[in-house]
């Protein structure tokens, strides 16, 4: 078993399992209400401690023959299979997830550390061209301490994607994990790779709230800070670690649309639209925050997505601020002009899956990220048009866009700015070996995911030369 209660009962991990300075926090189970456990919470002198303890142990870390990096790695990967069912169990219980939803995690969370253990044996820099008579590269060496801050939809997914591959390339890790998913999204990390064989003061996991987080992003040890969660959080944090001149890494949120062509396959583009807009209730960045319909399909689309909507059982939004938020969002729109078509109803966490028909892109539920189960669906009768309207936003994480024609798809695609383009799919898709992130106000672009991506995200280029001989100068 991977949490023994009293192993980690009120305590974090730090070199070891240990209580610190912020109290504890209870782990709680939203479908219930039930108190799982209690979670040790970080305050700044925490973060401070083990910042200072992961930067004593990184160059050990850094200087191992890369093969025993890359075994870590490899046997952590092996351990999510192993140990499978207890994790599956946490992730359903804290996050309020259906069972193939923990499937998915623990199944990505395997193919991360194994894109990982690739990295120490990849080349780490080039040759350069050189007027002088030298040898001339660029090398690519580790940051340093990584710092990683997660949240909580899909926390064991947005922990790992960062500190398996700055593990591989030679960092020490100090992971804030959201205090709701504390085992999900850390606890559960930290003892897969101490049996992994990672050394001590590598990886320090620390649920904590905002002081936690800030004491980390400003610590001087932490060189580079990997960040997921919401577009105005993101903006302070970015904020703040241009403050102190510190690397952030940002993936932010989404307000992403499905285009929906005049040639689509109706039952195939309401299948993926409700399950882009209602999978695990909508909390995941990538949701399908907006349909975009063609006039001649819109009416049948909303029908069948609102009947879709109407037989489906999803389970708990992730509390009641969240809940509350949601149904804002759903009432100020039918306030607006709106049509509820499905949903708009909740009891307790559990938010009915919600269809709006009839917006206009001034009404709340389509101008913001939701964050829950609720499809916003608008009408176009032009390419133009629903270049103009898929467009018209400040996000740019994910599209979907749905047609026969995929020339005609990957042409609309190329006016409508993301990081991530999907022709014939909805916009909820990820992979370990991909590079993921948005523009704009959705963060800084791929630095997740793919060998490319992490490399440039968790290590810095250095120049060096080297000559047979001292040069004679003219001082």
């Amino acid at each position: 078993m991977l949490l023994e209660t009293p192993t980690w009962q009120s305590k974090f991990f730090s070199n070891g399992w240990t209580a610190g300075d912020g109290g504890d926090l209870p782990v709680e189970d939203p479908a219930t209400g039930a108190e799982l456990g209690r979670v040790g919470i970080a305050a700044p002198s925490d973060v401070t401690a083990s910042a200072r303890a992961a930067a004593a142990a990184q160059p050990g870390w850094a200087a191992l023959p890369h093969p025993e990096r890359a075994a870590v790695l490899r046997r952590a990967g092996d351990l999510w299979k192993e140990h499978a069912e207890e994790v599956r169990d946490w992730i359903v219980r804290e996050t309020g997830a259906v069972p193939p939803k923990g499937d998915f995690e623990i199944g990505v969370a395997m193919q991360e550390c194994y894109e990982a253990a690739a990295l120490p044996s990849r080349p780490y820099g080039e040759l350069l061209p050189s007027l002088d008579g030298r040898l001339s590269m660029a090398r690519r060496v580790p940051a340093g301490v990584v710092g990683v801050i997660s949240p909580f939809n899909f926390p064991l997914i947005l922990s790992i994607r960062s500190v398996a591959p700055a593990l591989a390339l030679g960092n020490a890790v100090v992971l804030k994990p959201d205090p709701r998913t504390a085992v999900s999204g850390g606890l559960l990390i930290a003892r897969i790779f101490e049996e992994a064989g990672l050394p001590d003061g590598l990886l320090h996991v620390l649920p904590g709230g905002v002081p936690a987080g800030e004491a980390l992003i400003t610590d001087p040890h932490v060189r580079v800070i990997s960040f997921t969660g919401s577009t105005a959080a993101g903006r302070r944090v970015g904020a703040l670690a241009a403050e102190h001149l510190t690397r952030a890494h940002l993936e932010l949120g989404g307000n992403s649309a499905v285009v929906v062509l005049d040639d689509a396959d109706l039952d195939r583009a309401v299948s993926a639209s409700a399950w882009g807009s209602f999978n695990h209730q909508g909390q995941i960045c990538m949701t399908t925050g907006r349909h975009l319909v063609h006039e001649s399909l819109y009416d049948e689309f909303v029908g069948r997505l609102a009947k879709k909507a109407d037989a489906l059982q999803l389970g708990p939004v992730i509390d009641a601020g969240q809940r509350d938020k949601i149904h804002a969002l759903v009432t100020e729109s039918v306030d607006a002009g709106a049509r509820l078509a499905a949903g708009g109803t909740f009891e307790g966490l559990f938010y009915r899956p919600t269809v709006l028909a009839d917006v206009r892109p001034d009404m709340p539920a389509y101008a913001n990220e939701v964050f829950g189960p609720v499809a916003p669906v608008a009408r176009f009768n032009s390419l133009d048009e629903a270049a103009e309207l898929a467009a018209g936003t400040e996000y740019g994480l994910s599209l979907g866009i749905i047609t026969r024609d995929v020339m005609k798809g990957l042409a609309l695609a190329d006016r409508i700015p993301t990081g991530i383009a999907h022709i014939n799919d909805q916009t909820v898709n990820d992979e370990a070996n991909v590079p993921f992130g948005g523009v704009g106000a959705s963060g800084t672009g791929s630095r997740f995911g793919g060998a490319a991506a992490n490399v440039e995200a968790f290590t810095e280029t250095r120049w060096v030369t080297v000559r047979g001989d001292v040069p004679a100068y003219p001082f």
